[in-house]
């Protein structure tokens, strides 16, 4: 397989991956959590049941995490006949590959414990951790062979855009609490955090205002630092336009009582954004090329000094 090939194989397994996320979304959306009530069986009479809509949801969120495995393992045998074979990119495809079935035995526990909120919220920040190594994978698909990663800016910079990262994870889980505490449980029986959601919210809303404030900062900064904005100008650009689009997407749903259809395209949303997190992280890292080694076919014997006389 090319290089050029298995980077299109590699950008079909993230947005499977990215896919998943917005399906199990729709499952919980649409009370279907426990549409099918067993694992791995549908039921305790049937392996699949499309006998009632919510069945019908549930079973065709499960098959398509078969199509995801399916892509995944495409990605580890991609890997492995990718000439040049590279060691790093058949290691992160089969850490995703591991990582999809994890998700089906986290669904498990989900389903098996009544939609219990904590197992729903560990379910939804796999997924994004899945989707932080897809995105990795297909960067590292498109870099030259025999190639490394330098940092290309400023220390300083470079602290403000770990920042970033690390404050958009936690406005990912400060927004699982609100999910766990929200009324779109999955099922009217499921459990919910015991919290109250005007106090969830407001703890992730200053989370997300933070972290807008801090791409800001850095935007401001990037005016002086002109070699750093020639490499960070467009993807911080990017997390910007998304990070404000989703701020604005939450505090419309919060005000208008958390309708499905908005709730479904946060969602979407904070997986575009932490998507974009990641390749803005990738963008503080340049490629460059290495020489492969070069192994002399003479032997040592010749290449010795003569003995003196």
């Amino acid at each position: 397989m090319s290089p050029a090939t298995y980077r299109k194989v590699c950008v079909a397994a993230l947005v499977a991956v990215c896919m998943i996320v917005v399906t199990g979304a729709a499952v919980r959306l649409s009370g279907s959590g426990l549409g099918c009530a067993d694992w791995p069986n549908c039921n305790a009479q049937k392996l699949i049941d499309v006998s009632t809509a919510h069945g019908a949801i549930e079973q065709i969120n499960r098959l398509f995490t078969s199509v995801v495995m399916v892509v995944v393992v495409a990605a580890v045998l991609g890997a492995i006949k990718r000439r040049p074979r590279r060691a790093d990119l058949t290691r992160l495809a089969i850490v995703i590959a591991l990582g999809v079935p994890m998700q089906g035995l986290v669904g498990a526990i989900v389903v098996l414990s009544d939609l219990n909120p904590f197992a729903n919220q560990q379910h939804f920040l796999l997924s994004m951790a899945l989707v932080a190594l897809s995105v990795v994978l297909v960067v590292r698909a498109g870099d030259p062979d025999h190639a490394k990663r330098v940092p290309i800016v400023t220390g300083r910079t470079s602290v403000r855009v770990r920042l970033i990262t690390a404050l958009t994870g936690l406005a990912l889980v400060t927004g699982t609490f609100v999910t766990g505490a929200g009324p779109h449980a999955g099922d009217e029986r499921a459990k919910r955090f015991d919290v109250a959601i005007g106090a969830v919210a407001r703890i992730h809303g200053i989370t997300v205002m933070c972290t807008i404030g801090v791409a800001i900062a850095l935007l401001w900064r990037l005016r002086t630092q002109h070699a750093d904005r020639h490499v960070l100008e467009n993807p911080l650009t990017t997390w910007l336009v998304i990070a404000v689009a989703q701020a604005g997407i939450g505090y419309t749903q919060y005000f208008s009582g958390v309708p499905a259809v908005l709730v479904g395209i946060h969602v979407a949303f904070a997986t575009a954004l932490w998507l974009a997190t990641v390749q803005l992280q990738l963008s503080t890292a340049a490629v460059i090329r290495a020489e492969p080694p070069v192994w002399s076919s003479v032997s040592p014997a010749a290449t010795a000094p003569a003995p003196s006389a």
